[in-house]
């Protein structure tokens, strides 16, 4: 493992002898990628089971769920059989 930061794991360059990250972050927050962008202003969808509002904007296409409704959706299809 790299002195550097003694959590990533490091592969040896055969060539140089030098170790070289496995893998990059996506940016400098890979965290980010995986959080809903924030609200914002504009109008929420409502959720369709329940008519709650979502994280989502309006104009998103599809059904959109809130995080209980969501919730409860996994669940279901996980205990489905």
């Amino acid at each position: 493992m790299s002195s550097a930061d003694p959590d990533r794991a490091t592969a040896p360059d055969e060539a140089t002898g030098a170790t070289t990250p496995y893998c990059e972050p996506a940016g400098p927050d890979p965290a980010a990628a995986l959080t809903p962008a924030p609200a914002g202003d504009g109008p929420r969808a409502a959720c369709v089971l329940c008519g709650a509002p979502t994280e989502h904007p309006a104009a998103t296409a599809g059904a959109t769920l809130c995080p209980v409704c969501a919730w409860q959706q996994a669940g279901r299809a996980a205990c489905s059989g």
